[in-house]
């Protein structure tokens, strides 16, 4: 187990060190500012949207390592997918992240390195932030907060 852990803790750091997809996108159809008032961390999602996929996706800001590797992993899951696959993809990973941690969750590939967050509350806010500006975009609301 602790192999695993510290595969996660790679990933995670690896994503916040070099971040994918983190840039403005110009030629965005949608855009969202989110924001965790808990810990400060702030980005804004820039969704470009061609025949209802999700064909490119970005985002700017800044907060801690777990917002950053979060955003960062969000945006390559859901690059190529449909808004209506996007949309489930948020609720499973919200239902990861806010299972009690004592409890099995769904093996979501590289996203569940994020999983730990749930043995950290306040944590869960950070892994979430990008995924519900995401919706936000999504469903044209300008911006979004954690709280």
């Amino acid at each position: 187990m602790s192999d695993l852990s510290d595969l996660y803790q790679e990933v995670i750091l690896d994503h916040n060190r070099r971040p994918r997809n983190f840039h403005v996108l110009a030629d965005a159809s949608h855009s969202a500012e989110g924001y965790n008032p808990l810990c400060g961390d702030r980005l804004t999602l820039y969704l470009k949207l061609a025949d209802g996929t999700i064909s490119d996706v970005s985002f700017e800001g800044a907060g801690c390592a777990i917002s950053k590797a979060s955003a960062s992993m969000m945006t390559d899951a859901v690059k190529g997918r449909t808004m209506m696959e996007a949309g489930a993809l948020f609720e499973r990973f919200h239902k990861m992240v806010t299972t009690p941690p004592e409890q099995p969750v769904e093996d979501m590939g590289k996203l569940s390195s994020l999983a730990g967050v749930r043995e950290f509350p306040v944590r869960v806010k950070c892994a979430s932030l990008a995924w519900h500006t995401l919706k936000a975009a999504m469903e044209h609301k300008s911006k979004v907060s954690t709280e």
